[in-house]
């Protein structure tokens, strides 16, 4: 054989042995780790002095879809952690189907306290897009999307007792602890108008300041952080969704710093650090439901005195 045609049948079978690594590590990502529903906990020591512990659910990015019937059986299981908050920062829903589905499975957790703020994709359905595109930089909103039943998801929400921190704030009393909240609509749609915390002027001795935001942009922790928050949630970034082991993150799909893509950080703003926490995510849109690296997961908080 001519050593031309050796070495074409040498490329094309390595062209062939990374195209079929390439669809096994998609069928992994898809049909294994998108499935691999995990629980994160982590101690937060922000407690007052003479508060009593209390236990926070932090649910995001579930982008649900009603054929997911692991993803629902796992979600109704969680009330099994016993929350005495349920912290929700956004993009609950992947299509208008979704809402009954959601409710459902939720279920124990919408009797418990909580508080919530919209995603991107609350508002609008996921179109096709290239999966490549997230790699370059922050998704970019098509006008043209099609608008989901967001008022019937928010609507549920507040009619079982759920705070809208859309671009508001609101107080709520836990055990003997005043939580003072306050959040933003979604950062990347730049729908963000910080409304500031509520009874800064008449803060109790107990109370804690609890800033919430879907996408974690750098503009809106800043602020927060230098409002005085005691600690910050969001969501959005999937934790990256695609992730290199022992390296981590890609990308965000904002600014935010990559390797703080997921976990309880630190953020400093006006000379101020408080603990951030960002959820990796349940889901990821069905138009590119893959995950590597980075499973999805509910984080369990438990709110206890500095050490």
């Amino acid at each position: 054989m001519a050593p031309w045609a050796t070495a074409a049948r040498t490329a094309a079978a390595a062209t062939g042995a990374l195209a079929a690594t390439g669809a096994g590590l998609i069928a992994w990502g898809a049909l294994v780790e998108a499935r691999n529903f995990t629980v994160r906990t982590e101690r937060l020591p922000i407690l007052p002095p003479g508060g009593r512990p209390f236990r926070i659910l932090h649910l995001s990015d579930i982008h649900l879809m009603p054929s997911q019937r692991d993803k629902l059986a796992w979600l109704s299981s969680l009330a099994a952690v016993k929350p005495d908050l349920v912290v929700n920062t956004g993009d609950n829903i992947g299509s208008a189907a979704s809402v009954s589905p959601l409710l459902e499975a939720l279920g124990p957790l919408l009797d418990v306290p909580g508080v919530f703020v919209p995603g991107s994709n609350d508002y609008y359905a996921p179109q096709p897009a290239n999966p490549l595109r997230y790699l370059a930089g922050p998704s970019r909103q098509d006008p043209r999307r099609s608008e989901l039943p967001w008022q019937e998801l928010f609507g549920a929400f507040e009619s079982r007792g759920w705070l809208n921190l859309s671009n508001q704030g609101f107080s709520h009393v836990l055990q003997d602890i005043r939580l003072d909240f306050a959040g933003t609509d979604d950062p990347h749609l730049e729908r963000d108008e910080w409304p500031g915390f509520p009874g800064a002027s008449s803060a109790p001795a107990r109370n804690l300041r609890i800033g919430v935001t879907h996408a974690p942009y750098r503009r809106v922790l800043d602020t927060m952080a230098q409002d005085g928050a005691d600690v910050l949630f969001a969501g959005h970034t999937h934790g990256g969704q695609i992730c290199v082991p022992f390296y981590g993150a890609l990308v965000t799909n904002c600014d935010l710093p990559r390797w703080q893509a997921s976990g309880l950080t630190s953020w400093t703003a006006g000379g101020r650090t408080v603990p951030l926490e960002v959820s990796a995510g349940i889901g990821a849109s069905p138009m590119a439901p893959v995950r590597f690296a980075c499973r999805p997961e509910a984080v369990v908080l438990d709110v206890v005195a500095p050490a």
